[in-house]
């Protein structure tokens, strides 16, 4: 995709990594314009002619790649970086930094600041990703309601910060005051009556459909990646996999922008999980800065993880869950450093979000909410049965989603983005508007469903029978439910029904949308209605038994906003089986210590169900249906097969395409290069003996032949190039010859024929590699790859093993 210059050269080089995308890519190739720009940027000087600032050109037989030359070492598109070579090159160049730094005072400078430069990394992503999500935050709830209306005073301001500023605003009508106008008023002069209700209703409608509207079609024009939230993508890139233009600039900008649209239209998404990615694309531009990062696919990795951190800590105000979130969900590679840089890359973001106060309530979230009562252990039952729901919840929205998704991806649908949107869109704002509690933007609808009633609380959920004889303190007793509770009840068991159903149709559009949310607000509905349910139970018959030893009249016993927290937090858990990173996220939302049992005992259930129906969380399921290459590092392998029922070439195929140390000519190899599309090839010492030299990178070998053919002078198609440290004994007429030592890897994985696949797959798994060598012998006999480890598994699965393609 930004390879455009690659295909310029003498050979074609849309290669697979381990042939592994024939550039099924390309399916995927919207013509994204340099997006993300390759690892060095003094490449692009000469790039498409293979031709960096590489050495002045010089007669002499020598070693070509004596100095670096741009493009050695880098990887193509849709390729898998090589974990074990870049962590060497890492220690390698920490090394001579090391010794270094003794020899002067500038060398020890240098030093300091290469230790240094990580944490001020972790800053700067910080305070980028802090500051946008604020932006977002702000923007997101002035224009959601801008649907209903308009402040006189002010239009920059939202519903909530006109009528803070209005000296006519009493305290129980405080979100009506005559500096907002609804588009009624604004259009006809007043508010009352049928006409006055349908205008509303086609503005909201209206402005439901711009706003979407111009999400897919930004999405669509400029950052085709900015769609979705980004996780599955996110996950793949951290296991090793190289999507360029994925955490770019214009992909950073878009999704920023489009978001805000998303989310103020209405549509049943949040904005948490693409927040994640924004965060990340944050952390990606930044690395550009630091020559260690933006060299080292690695260490730019290690930072992915730390800003993945980031993201969620501004998404949910949850430093701490958000470090554990990207252990837990995110993360391939997480060593001890990488989590005190999460750790603070965290801390600094949600300071500075909190900084912003976008809610303009000192709080990092629309939906804090803080409980006081104690819960009973009797309470362990509707909260386990909780769980149960969010399992099986997680489960039916899991399946119903991929199939959807599948259909779009293999009909006519998905030909016609921008109309699905529109639909979804209209159907969306039609069927919530009549209903206010899908009216109000999703966190909204959370937090009414979090709050604890109190005396000041004048929504229809806390429109109980106040007996003011009985209220002891600060805590109100478990009151009779009024009118006002009966008919928000049957309106939240609509808002339940709309909200299972669209999120299916939803997620997986192409605008940005997180899951987060929408699954929250379903488990914090179900949770508000138990939660009622069991206070109205506990009212009326509190000489029951099972209320009788905790529950006296006039008691405080139940809390229904805190059965919504522990119902969200179930749901969450069923749809992205996450648990201790869930449990603290949910615990720093609501500051209480005292609910981390309830938490912990509906995620586990949630996850326990949800497991036993299907094993995938939903970003699992969306990776597998994208054919991304990810080795998933908490499945067990448990068949008994070996290296060589996996190893290519199989009996009858070709034999393996092999290079010879020192007896091929340049137009040998540039032959091989241009028949074969794979990412590298081993070198042996003769075809007939097939004893293992080493390794060498394709890519490696069309740089290093197309730089020596300009600047090394003699250098012809019948010149001999050699791998080893001494050049072969050739008659003197014969022309130059082309070492290529520096690009060999001396050092590749390599397993016996007999070696269990268990343990191949462990070592994928757990170094990263990209490809594994087989010998019998001390003899070359086949190689695998990680897309023949994935295809395997698949297989073992009975799932189609061919799905295991970039789609």
């Amino acid at each position: 995709m930004n390879n455009k210059g690659f295909r310029r050269g003498s050979f074609q080089s849309s290669t697979s990594d381990e042939d592994m995308v024939e550039i099924a890519g390309g399916a995927l190739d919207f013509s994204i314009t340099d997006d993300d720009p390759p690892l060095d940027r003094e490449m692009l000087g000469g790039f498409s002619l293979y031709n960096g600032g590489g050495m002045n050109g010089t007669s002499q037989m020598m070693d070509f790649l004596e100095e670096p030359l741009p493009g050695v070492g880098t990887y193509e598109d849709f390729n898998t970086i090589d974990w074990v070579r870049e962590k060497s090159r890492d220690r390698d160049r920490h090394r001579e930094i090391a010794s270094k730094s003794k020899e002067s005072t500038w060398a020890l400078i240098h030093s300091v600041s290469d230790a240094f430069s990580g944490w001020l990394l972790m800053l700067f992503i910080g305070l980028l990703a802090g500051s946008l999500a604020g932006l977002i935050d702000i923007s997101a709830h002035w224009m959601t309601d801008l649907k209903e209306g308009l402040c006189m005073s002010g239009f920059w301001f939202n519903h909530e910060h006109c009528c803070w500023n209005s000296n006519e605003a009493t305290f129980e009508d405080r979100d009506k005051c005559p500096e907002w106008e609804s588009w009624s008023q604004l259009i006809i002069g007043h508010g009352e009556g049928a006409f006055a209700y349908i205008l509303n209703y086609f503005m909201y409608v209206l402005w439901a459909l711009v706003f979407s509207l111009l999400a897919v079609l930004l999405v669509r024009g400029f950052a085709p990646y900015a769609c979705g939230s980004g996780i599955p993508e996110i996950k793949t890139i951290l296991s090793g996999f190289i999507i360029r233009g994925y955490l770019g600039k214009w992909t950073l900008i878009i999704k920023t922008v489009t978001l805000v649209l998303a989310v103020s239209s209405g549509l049943s998404l949040g904005k948490e999980g693409p927040l994640v990615h924004v965060a990340c694309c944050c952390g990606n531009i930044l690395c550009h800065l630091f020559t260690k990062y933006r060299k080292n696919e690695a260490k730019r990795r290690e930072v992915l993880s730390a800003a993945a951190a980031a993201g969620v800590s501004v998404a949910f105000g949850a430093p701490i869950g958000g470090v554990l979130f990207s252990l837990e969900e995110v993360s391939y590679y997480f060593p001890l450093k990488t989590l005190w840089r999460s750790f603070f890359a965290a801390l600094v973001a949600a300071f500075t979000l909190r900084s912003i106060n976008p809610f303009g309530n000192s709080r990092l979230v629309l939906f804090y909410v803080e409980f006081h009562t104690p819960w009973h252990l009797l309470e362990l039952v509707p909260f386990i049965l909780l769980g149960i729901f969010g399992g099986l919840w997680g489960s039916f929205f899991i399946r119903s989603n991929i199939a959807w998704c599948r259909r779009r991806k293999t009909t006519k649908l998905g030909k016609y983005p921008v109309l699905e949107v529109l639909i979804v869109t209209a159907i969306t704002a039609v069927l919530a508007f009549p209903n206010e509690y899908t009216r109000m933007s999703t966190s909204e609808l959370i937090s009414e469903l979090f709050n604890d009633c109190g005396l000041l609380d004048f929504s229809k959920l806390c429109e109980y029978v106040n007996d003011f004889n009985s209220t002891k303190g600060d805590n109100l007793p478990d009151r009779a439910a009024g009118p006002g509770v009966y008919t928000a009840m049957w309106q939240l068991a609509l808002a339940l029904i709309l909200k299972v159903f669209i999120t299916i149709f939803t997620f997986g559009m192409k605008v940005p949308s997180g899951l987060f949310i929408p699954s929250m607000a379903v488990g914090a509905i179900v949770g508000r209605l138990l939660g009622v349910g069991m206070e109205q139970l506990a009212y009326y018959h509190h000489d029951w038994t099972i209320f009788s030893g905790w529950c006296s009249q006039g008691a405080d016993c139940i809390t229904p906003g805190l059965y919504a927290m522990v119902g969200a937090a179930a749901c969450l858990g069923g749809v992205t089986r996450m648990t201790v990173s869930l449990v603290v996220i949910m615990f720093e939302l609501t500051g209480g210590l005292e609910y981390i049992v309830p938490l912990m005992a509906a995620a586990m259930t949630s996850k326990w169900v949800a497991d036993a129906i299907g094993r995938e969380g939903i970003y699992d399921a969306h990776i597998r249906l994208n054919g991304y290459p990810f080795l998933e590092a908490k499945e067990e392998f448990s068949h008994k097969t070996l290296a060589m029922d996996v190893m290519r070439p199989r009996r009858n195929d070709p034999v393996l395409t092999v290079i010879t140390q020192d007896s091929m000519m340049v137009e040998d190899v540039e032959a091989i290069i241009n028949e074969t599309t794979y990412s590298g090839y081993p070198v042996v010492v003769s075809r007939e003996s097939q004893r293992l030299v080493g390794f060498v990178l394709r890519r490696d070998l069309i740089i290093s032949i197309e730089n020596a053919r300009k600047k090394q002078d003699g250098i012809v198609s019948t010149s001999i190039i050699y791998f080893t440290d001494h050049s072969p004994p050739l008659p003197p007429s014969s022309p130059s010859m082309l070492k290529l030592r520096s690009i060999l890897d001396l050092s590749p994985f390599t397993v016996t024929d007999q070696t269990p696949m268990e343990i191949v797959v462990d070592i994928f798994r757990k170094l990263g590699l990209r490809q594994c060598l087989v010998t019998h012998n001390g003899k070359l006999l086949g190689i695998i790859t990680k897309k023949d480890v994935l295809k395997h598994i698949a297989q073992m699965a009975n799932q189609d093993p061919d799905s295991i393609l970039f789609n």
